[in-house]
């Protein structure tokens, strides 16, 4: 089988397509023929050893995929053969076969599709984890969304309506914007540093925000924070912004707020039978038609280091998909 892999994590020229024999089969696991490969920041972050949890080599990226069943375990009773199905990968989507335990697969519902599903559990995950969760969000309140137009901020911003927030965007552009209010976006504003606070300030009626959901925690990380009412709640969900920032811990004080760190991937490590019961909440949103997840760009696998290198950039909508196979 095909698979993308490099043994030191460097760079993206590291990465190479190579032939490699498909996975051994445990009694507990499945056999899944890889459809599509789910690519955003944190995918290439990890396969590129920025992350703060590097991966041992040699590496293949991809953190989740989609696919059909193509063979299981002896232990294996819920899933058959055929069966569409998407699975958490923890490194090694980016291959045409896969095998992983029962426990981190799910069908497909009908309502999704590959490219849909492909980049649907670690974003949407994040996303109910942190505004459920972490800052407890409850209906009215305003929530604040960095990164709005990107794989998890998108998530955010459907999740946050559907626990009955007022969602407002931030995003760099006016395409993103535009993306984002198609989301349900309530409201959003750009990313320009002057005036920032006053603009936000405007659009709350006076007022402030609850929660700040925070991917990014860029430049306007500390504007964000002073913009909280009495008893916010700022998620601090990744650092695509650059620089880790500081914050004076004097305006947690201040404020009564909480600066409040949201990590899906120990979530599903230490409490997996609650994550896999939000799994269940999300694609039931998804089955009654209350969120439609959305499509980032999509690359053939031969175009695997260009995706990487999109995921990197931050100029896309969503979160991108590689296809593997047919």
């Amino acid at each position: 089988m095909k698979l993308v892999q490099a043994e030191k994590i460097d760079s993206v020229e590291d990465y190479r397509l190579v032939e490699a024999p498909r996975p051994n089969l445990a009694e507990d696991d499945v056999l899944i023929r890889v459809t599509m490969c789910g690519m955003g920041y944190v995918d290439a972050l990890v396969a590129l050893g920025g992350y703060q949890v590097k991966p041992p080599v040699p590496f293949t990226p991809g953190q989740e995929i989609s696919g059909v069943v193509e063979a299981v375990g002896a232990q294996v009773m819920a899933l058959k053969i055929g069966d569409r199905v998407m699975a958490n990968s923890f490194g090694g989507g980016l291959a045409e076969y896969v095998a992983v335990p029962q426990s981190i697969v799910t069908a497909i519902p009908e309502q999704l599709a590959d490219a849909q599903a492909a980049g649907f559990r670690v974003n949407y995950l994040t996303a109910l984890h942190g505004l459920r969760d972490r800052a407890h969000v409850r209906t009215g309140e305003r929530l604040l969304i960095f990164g709005a137009a990107g794989g998890v901020g998108s998530a955010a911003i459907q999740v946050g309506k559907v626990l009955g927030a007022q969602v407002i965007a931030v995003a760099s552009t006016e395409e993103k914007r535009a993306f984002a209010l198609k989301l349900g976006a309530d409201a959003t504003l750009d990313t320009n540093e002057d005036g920032w606070r006053d603009r936000l300030k405007q659009i709350c009626g006076g007022k402030g925000v609850d929660v700040v959901f925070d991917p990014v925690s860029g430049p306007l990380f500390e504007p964000a924070f002073r913009s909280l009412n009495w008893g916010g709640r700022h998620l601090v969900v990744g650092f695509a912004g650059g620089p880790i920032p500081k914050l004076p811990i004097n305006l947690s004080l201040m404020k009564g707020a909480s600066l409040v760190g949201v990590d899906v991937r120990q979530f599903l490590l230490y409490e997996n039978a609650r994550a896999m019961r939000h799994l269940d909440d999300l694609l039931g949103w998804v089955a009654t038609g209350e969120m439609v997840p959305p499509i980032g760009r999509e690359f053939p696998l031969e175009d695997f280091a260009e995706a990487m290198r999109f995921a990197m950039s931050g100029s896309g909508m969503a979160k991108s998909v590689i296809r593997v196979s047919s």
